[in-house]
């Protein structure tokens, strides 16, 4: 699509609007957004159709999509967008001091990067975090964060993205525990064992272990002692001595070197995931946001992998 048209205030003004309605997928929620009318950000839309010549959107009574022409325009104003942003970053770089509130949201396993986090506090005290702790799939966009950390892939292609790094699960108990209930010598063992087991509270399912067998097939149907929605309770009962628990390595490491957890089977758990941190595509990363996600980055599994 060719479009000759000049770039002007206003010009930018629809362009704005025009990503917001198609980020929205619609009118309504793009003018609460922007703090007009429905009907202003339509004939916002109406006024730039008319001026490109090509149908943006199409329009139902219940919702709006984008025609091949709008996807492609899309493209091109997020591009113009995240060019101009990018400049004003630029210029401003080298007087910059990242400040101001961070809005994340991480999932409820996020709790347990509580000594991430707090070093990050300490390294950057301008930045104020306002961390949200919730499993729910949340819009980054519509609910106004600046990032969300989520494992597993990334699908919402409005969401620019980066790996914060990989986590393994180790199976662990106390010393305590092994005393009196002995050592797992094989999977198979976990039979006899009290299995503290985790349900994921947006599904009500139970989080599986991965722990192969000699045979290579999984262990199913483990013993259960304890079922939490939470990794919290989960850690803290292990450390009890009241069972064996299946934990992120990130979760436990402090507690591995100084011996108050012991980990097992290591070579039978395949259990591994990744921890991403997203952010709206149509945002350049500001300051604060930067050095917040190369600081995750780096420091959130350096203990478990030295």
């Amino acid at each position: 699509m060719s479009v000759n048209m000049s770039i002007s205030t206003d010009s930018l003004g629809a362009l704005s609007v025009f990503i917001q309605a198609a980020d929205a997928r619609s009118f309504t929620v793009a003018g609460r957004q922007l703090g007009v009318s429905s009907s202003a950000v339509g004939k916002a839309i109406a006024r730039l159709e008319e001026r490109l010549g090509v149908r943006l959107f199409h329009r139902s009574t219940r919702a709006i999509t984008l025609t091949p022409e709008g996807s492609l325009f899309l493209e091109r104003c997020r591009r113009i967008f995240c060019e101009m942003e990018a400049a004003e970053l630029e210029l401003s770089q080298t007087r910059a001091h990242p400040s101001g509130v961070l809005r994340v949201s991480l999932p409820l396993v996020g709790m347990l990067m509580m000594p991430t986090l707090s070093a990050f506090m300490r390294a950057w005290p301008e930045i104020e975090l306002d961390l949200d702790f919730t499993d729910r799939l949340v819009d980054v966009i519509e609910e106004g964060f600046d990032a969300v950390i989520r494992t597993g892939e990334a699908s919402d292609s409005r969401l620019m993205t980066r790996s914060l790094g990989e986590f393994h699960y180790k199976l662990v108990g106390a010393p305590a525990y092994f005393k009196q209930y002995g050592v797992p010598r094989t999977p198979a063992d976990l039979a006899t064992h009290r299995c503290l087991l985790h349900r994921y509270p947006s599904t009500g399912k139970l989080e599986e272990w991965f722990v192969v067998g000699a045979e290579g097939t999984p262990i199913e149907n483990l013993p259960r002692a304890y079922v939490s929605s939470a990794i919290e309770p989960l850690l803290n009962m292990t450390e009890r001595g009241l069972g064996l628990a299946c934990l992120p390595d990130f979760a436990v490491y402090d507690r591995l070197s100084e011996g108050t957890l012991v980990s097992v089977l290591d070579e039978a758990i395949q259990h591994s995931g990744t921890f991403r941190i997203l952010w709206p595509s149509s945002r350049h990363l500001s300051p604060k946001l930067r050095v917040f996600v190369d600081f995750m980055a780096e420091n959130l599994f350096a203990d478990a992998s030295s």
